[in-house]
């Protein structure tokens, strides 16, 4: 019988060479401090020349859980010189010390070569895989134990068990786990109980989940927080709030989950009102670095800048600032509420050491969306050169980077070398961005031959990138094809009709732009809404288009009428293309002057001092005409004026964009 092979290998050769671990060297190490013991005593036992195998058992156990593995294998080459086999009693203190020190292939070895296996050495290699991410492993030895050994699982086994069936979404095997659970009378085991609800929840059982819960006895607070997590993932906010009211008592993870919970369903402003209940002294348990991570998305989805950088603040005032995964959080939330110098200055805080690859494409994806083609590909460059290996998120960033600036021959030289050099192969989004690259520069006719020779089928982000560069450049016959395979693939985005409406209209075909509009009104569809929003003193306040119910609509609208005539004198010509053709000219000047984007900027000129930046978030493409409008304004007011559309930044300054109007 072989115990420990790969273990034992590299320290035991013979009882007499010099390297062979003496009881005297392991006995010579310094003093741990122990409740009661140091390792000096546990080491006491074992000292004579034929030591009691179970005294090896406490050595083992005190070893599981440090960095010591050099030292466990000393010890096990000792007790392997003096032949000394394990049963399965110390086996199961021994896999249990291997597995924690991330060396599975020794405790597995351990495990398989020991005879008359017991339920605890069964939990001790079960524990080890479920933590080391393997739960395919853990279901296969649970099953091992349970039809082949015969052996009874205990209160210790199930909850890593059913883990691994949370992690695969195996609900099928959770369900069986629940069914012998209850036979051995262990369903309501305080720790079984949260496990099996973290099961469901995880596999999409939410409503087993709630009934197990209400049938518990005795709750802890972890089966509070997997159901409240669990409601949250299903976007059942209201049912979440009620448990989340009712908790007997609250940790930093129930508050997390809350507040991680209104960001991932897009309340954001849900999550930054609990934050600061939590900060302000309402709760006794206060922010963590998962916390300050949860909440600062939700400052990115609004462009909350002023708030993100209240939570930096406070992230720094507590020592989380240097926290490598918080600083990651900082970037994309800063890039995300459009100030690109904040997001750099803190990628650029992080250790290189410590750079992930999520920090690496948050980076990336930043320059990307605010259309620095070139500082995404010498990002990308840097990650390289510091051994990072990219995945399809980076590819994803990196062309639209060179999408948004121009740099076709750059773009289509990584696209092309993706699977070859980088071992990413090419997905839809991918095809998406060269589509899009292609199509900004003019290429609509080899992006549509691209489309034709993908291997993928083609979606409707690969259509809707298509028909906008048709729009663009005015192909409406390949327009045409774009459109209606849209019209297949998302016939609700009344966004495609009205693009291929105005591509007819714009030439006169307006048989066609009124079919499309009695096919739209057929179907029940509206334009969707232009909204835009701006942030002043911590305050979001939303326009739409044509909107007069904001307080300070009067002052808004006077400042608009003024505006095209400032503007002109400058040289701003009205592109009236941008709205209904079957109006008057006159009709059409003033549509385009109450366009949301314009009422949150003047709404900006109003209420802050000469000089502040204006930051505007808007949930549709920026029209051309505001485009040119808002550089004008730049101008004539003096404001760097941000712009954030569904695709991209626009940094306004002294009458011309960050884009160079190439988007």
């Amino acid at each position: 019988m072989q115990l420990g092979v790969g273990v034992v290998r590299s320290v035991l050769v013979t009882k007499t060479e010099a390297n062979t671990p003496s009881l005297h060297q392991i006995a010579s190490l310094p003093k741990w401090n122990h409740p009661d013991v140091t390792m000096r005593k546990l080491l006491e036992p074992i000292k004579g020349d034929s030591p009691h195998i179970i005294s090896y058992a406490p050595i083992f156990q005190f070893l599981t859980g440090t960095q010591f593995l050099k030292l466990g294998q000393q010890v096990h080459a000792h007790m392997t010189l003096r032949g000394l086999q394990p049963n399965a009693f110390l086996g199961a203190k021994m896999v249990a010390m291997y597995a924690s020190s991330a060396d599975l292939h020794s405790a597995a070895l351990l495990f398989h070569g020991i005879p008359n296996p017991s339920t605890l050495l069964y939990n001790s290699i079960i524990r080890g895989y479920t933590r080391s991410g393997y739960p395919e492993k853990t279901l296969r030895i649970y099953l091992h134990m349970h039809s082949q050994q015969g052996l009874r699982p205990d209160n210790f086994t199930f909850p890593f068990v059913l883990k691994s069936c949370a992690d695969l979404s195996c609900l099928g095997m959770g369900k069986c786990l629940h069914g012998q659970s209850l036979r051995l009378g262990l369903v309501f085991d305080l720790y079984v109980g949260t496990s099996l609800i973290d099961m469901y929840v995880k596999c999409g059982g939410i409503s087993d989940a709630h009934q197990l819960f209400d049938r518990m006895p005795v709750r802890d607070v972890s089966s509070w927080n997997a159901l409240i997590a669990g409601y949250m993932k299903n976007g059942v906010i209201q049912v979440a709030e009620s448990l989340f009211g009712k908790m007997p008592n609250r940790n930093i993870v129930s508050w997390t989950a809350m507040i991680s919970g209104y960001t991932q369903n897009g309340l954001a402003d849900r999550a930054l009102g609990l934050f600061q209940e939590m900060w302000r002294g309402n709760s006794e348990v206060k922010p963590n670095w998962v916390t300050i991570m949860s909440v600062l998305p939700a400052c990115a989805h609004s462009a909350a800048l002023e708030h993100g950088k209240w939570i930096h603040n406070y992230a720094s005032s507590i020592g989380l600032d240097w926290n490598s995964s918080v600083q990651t959080a900082l970037v994309a939330m800063y890039a995300k509420c459009g100030s690109l110098i904040d997001a750099h200055f803190c990628f650029q805080r992080i250790h290189r050491n410590e750079k992930s690859l999520i920090a690496w494409n948050t980076m990336i994806t930043a320059y990307a969306s605010h259309g620095r083609g070139m500082e995404s590909v010498s990002t990308f460059e840097d990650m390289i050169r510091a051994g990072v290996q990219p995945d399809a998120i980076t590819f994803t960033g990196l062309l639209s980077g060179c999408s948004h600036s121009g740099l076709v021959d750059v773009g289509l030289k990584y696209f092309n070398c993706m699977s070859t050099v980088y071992s990413v192969e090419p997905r839809v989004e991918h095809y998406a961005c060269v589509v899009d690259l292609l199509g900004r520069a003019g290429l609509v006719v080899d992006a549509k031959e691209l489309i034709d020779q993908m291997p993928l089928q083609a979606g409707p982000s690969i259509w809707g990138a298509l028909l906008a560069a048709c729009r663009t450049h005015r192909n409406l016959e390949i327009g045409e094809i774009a459109a209606k395979r849209l019209f297949v693939l998302e016939p609700e985005n009344s966004g495609n009709y009205v693009l291929l409406s105005n591509m007819y209209a714009e030439i006169g075909m307006w048989e066609e732009v009124n079919n499309l509009r009695a096919l739209l009104k057929h179907q029940g569809m509206k334009k969707s809404p232009g909204c835009s929003w701006i942030e002043i003193n911590g305050k979001a306040h939303l326009f739409l288009g044509g909107d007069t119910s904001h307080p300070q609509a009067k002052e808004i609208y006077m400042l608009l009428e003024a505006l095209p005539k400032k503007i002109k004198v400058a040289g701003y010509v009205p592109d009236t293309s941008f709205v209904l053709h079957d109006v008057s000219e006159e009709e059409k000047e003033y549509n385009l002057t109450t366009h949301s984007e314009k009422l949150a900027i003047a709404f900006g000129l109003l209420n802050t001092s000469p000089g502040t930046v204006l930051r505007v978030t808007k949930n549709l493409r920026i029209c051309g005409d505001c485009h040119t409008a808002t550089k004008f304004i730049s101008r004539i007011y003096g404001r760097e004026i941000i712009v954030r559309d569904v695709n991209r930044f626009h940094n306004f300054k002294d009458g011309s964009c960050s884009c160079g109007d190439y988007w």
